[in-house]
This record gives C-alpha cells, sequence and structure tokens, in this order.
C-alpha cells in the first residue's frame, strides 16, 4: 500500500507541475472594432456598363490572439465586416447600391525583430467568405446582380513598435490576397427569374487570377491609451472578375477610425503573478 501511494504521489507532482507551467503562458484578445468612410467606384457589367462613383461605408470587427500552440510564433485572426456602398452615375441622375460582408480568418507565422528591433513580420494561410448585392433601380429586368465568393489565399503583416509621447505606438501594414476559390456569376443575358426555375447550368466558377483578383492592403496606427486602443488608417481594395462576358470591379479608399483594445481573461479567483509570462499578439 505504501509503494502505491508513493508511486500514486510521484505521478502527481509532474502533472501539477505541467499545470503550473502551462498557467504561467497568458494570451490577450485584441478586440477592435472600426468604421470605414470614403470612396468607392463600383462596376457591374450584368447591369450597367457604366462605373458608378460615390461613397464607401464599412463596418468592421478584428478578433486577433497568438495561438494556444507555439504562442511565440504563431497568431491567429478574425476579421468580420459589412461594406455599403453609395454610388452615382456620371449624370448623377442615376444611383446603384452594394451591400457586402465579409469574413476572413488567418494563422501567420510571426518572426521578431526582423530589420529592426520592435518589428515583426507575421506571413501565413488564410480563407474568406464574401457575399452580398449590387442594385440598380433604374433597369427593367435585371436590377440585383448577386455576389458569392469563396478563397483560399494569403495573409501578410508587418508592425513596427515604438512610442510616442510616452505611450505605446504601433503602426502595421496588412496584406491580404486570395489566390483561389469558387464564386457565382450568371450568363451575362440570363435572368435570375430563369435560375429560379430551375437554369441552374454553369453558375459555379473556378476562380484565379485569370479570371478574378483581389486584394486588400490596410495600414493603421494604433495608439494605446492605458487599456483602450485607438486606430487611425487606410484601407484600400481592389475587387475585379471576369466571366461569361461579365466585368465587375469594386474599388475602395477609405479613412479608418476605430477603437479597441487587449483584454484578459482569468478564471474567477485567479490573480496574475509576476511568473505569469502575457504573450500579445501584435506588441
Amino acid at each position: 500500500m505504501l509503494l502505491c501511494c508513493a508511486a500514486t504521489a510521484g505521478l502527481a507532482v509532474p502533472a501539477s507541475a505541467q499545470s503550473d507551467t502551462a498557467a504561467q503562458v497568458l494570451r490577450p484578445v485584441l478586440h477592435m472594432f472600426t468604421l470605414d468612410v470614403g470612396h468607392a467606384s463600383l462596376l457591374d457589367s450584368y447591369l450597367t456598363p457604366i462605373a458608378y462613383h460615390g461613397q464607401n461605408f464599412r463596418l468592421g470587427y478584428e478578433h486577433f490572439q497568438a495561438t494556444g500552440f507555439n504562442p511565440e510564433r504563431f497568431t491567429r485572426q478574425l476579421e468580420v465586416d459589412v461594406d455599403y456602398d453609395h454610388t452615382h452615375n456620371p449624370a448623377g441622375n442615376h444611383t446603384m447600391h452594394s451591400l457586402m460582408a465579409e469574413a476572413r480568418w488567418s494563422m501567420m507565422h510571426r518572426w521578431r525583430d526582423v530589420a529592426l528591433s520592435g518589428t515583426q513580420l507575421m506571413v501565413g494561410p488564410m480563407t474568406q467568405f464574401r457575399g452580398g448585392v449590387i442594385y440598380n433601380s433604374n433597369n427593367s429586368n435585371n436590377v440585383v446582380s448577386a455576389k458569392i465568393h469563396w478563397a483560399v489565399g494569403v495573409n501578410a503583416m508587418a508592425v513596427w513598435n515604438t512610442t510616442l509621447w510616452g505611450r505605446q505606438l504601433s503602426l502595421r501594414y496588412e496584406g491580404s490576397l486570395p489566390v483561389a476559390g469558387a464564386f457565382f456569376s450568371p450568363d451575362y443575358d440570363e435572368a435570375y427569374y430563369e435560375i429560379y426555375v430551375g437554369n441552374h447550368h454553369g453558375l459555379a466558377h473556378f476562380g484565379w487570377w485569370g479570371n478574378r483578383f483581389d486584394l486588400t492592403s490596410y495600414l493603421t496606427a494604433d495608439f494605446r491609451l492605458g487599456g483602450t486602443t485607438l486606430r487611425l488608417g487606410y484601407r484600400g481594395r481592389i475587387e475585379t472578375s471576369w466571366i461569361n462576358h461579365i466585368n465587375t470591379h469594386i474599388f475602395t479608399h477609405a479613412l479608418v477610425i476605430g477603437i479597441g483594445g487587449e483584454f484578459l481573461s482569468l478564471s474567477h479567483g485567479k490573480k496574475l503573478k509576476p511568473a505569469h509570462r502575457i504573450i500579445s499578439p501584435q506588441y
């Protein structure tokens, strides 16, 4: 019995030590809510051969955290947003609206102190889903063009951490580039009523750089004021496709304003100790 108790105690000690070691790594989450306001250029030849120009508005949310496995070297990011474009034709007497929703998830490998102290470089795969409608009420027949797109690609980020007026400042560039996927498009003269009654042939297409090219560039400055982070930046987006004699482009350039911060969840009654190691996804 004594030998069994001793063996049980011997097994329990390493397990407890492993638990204490694992508890020393804490991974705060960066939550960021953003508003974009800028310019949009919108063309969909299914609806009109003329490009419309106007305003772009976007509401977005970002969830950014170091991964549970190897948190020093890997991060994960989720971005969700809704875009609305309100555009006019060159004469100014017709309007066209675009409403799109998007979700993008990526996992990136991180390298620290690349070229300069305080810099970070992150690169990794991403997957993206985007869908919505473009609406032009001036058409007598087809007034709506549906857009559905799923893709996999590459997400990259470069961060430089410095200080300004004694506060933490992070300058960040992020680029998202879909490589391949699938997207929806009818024929040039095919009405959506035909699809509704059963004509489902040739609606799904393999997307690659030969018939679809998307690129999002995101440049931001995050200024930390205590537990709150203020964000100011620029977002540029290029979204193009050409299939079934339908040419589509959505170009946006917008000012970004955001507010958020890093939040750390602790179990009830658990306190932060000097032995704990906090691994931020960005700083």
